[in-house]
């Protein structure tokens, strides 16, 4: 059975980030994968009702585990508080990911959302430190094998373990 995977809709080339651009590692095994119908394209903000485009946001007091639990906030560059609309995010990835049954996710590192290795540390300088956004951790929480897009031969060498596997 191929592996089904969520992949941010950015990095398909969708410009859904919140400055409205895209982030594009249209790999050739994105581009074999995606024919395949391997691909679940997928922005969580977008699918919240998040604008394009919207104030950065950043993680503060926590990770994105924390988020989840009502133990962090995330704040839009002028202090509003969207935590709401961000635990929504990662629960309409989560129910994507299971709706589609895939197994592993391509997500955009350094987002309050899909940071998976890096996130921005809540004082809107730039500065990032480790930690996962909420819908990376949400899905890992329930099984969901997920990597950054600086993971992306990792997640072939992953995927090609998996089928090999399973055959």
């Amino acid at each position: 059975m191929k592996t089904k995977i969520l992949v941010s809709a950015c990095l398909m080339g969708h410009k859904v980030r919140y400055n409205g651009s895209e982030k594009a590692q249209i790999s050739e095994t994105l581009q074999r994968w995606q024919r395949e119908n391997r691909l679940v394209t997928h922005c969580p903000e977008l699918a919240a009702g998040l604008s394009i485009p919207r104030l950065s946001a950043e993680i503060v007091a926590g990770s994105g585990k924390d988020v989840m639990a009502g133990h962090a906030s995330i704040l839009e560059s002028d202090g509003t508080d969207v935590t709401g609309h961000y635990q929504l995010a990662a629960w309409l990835a989560l129910r994507a990911a299971l709706a589609s049954d895939c197994s592993a996710a391509l997500l955009t590192d350094g987002s309050p959302t899909c940071g998976s290795e890096l996130i921005y540390d809540g004082s809107f300088t730039g500065q990032k430190r480790a930690g996962m956004g909420v819908a990376a951790a949400l899905l890992r929480e329930h099984g969901i094998q997920v990597f950054s897009d600086n993971q992306l031969m990792e997640l072939i060498a992953w995927v090609k373990e998996r089928e090999n596997d399973s055959v």
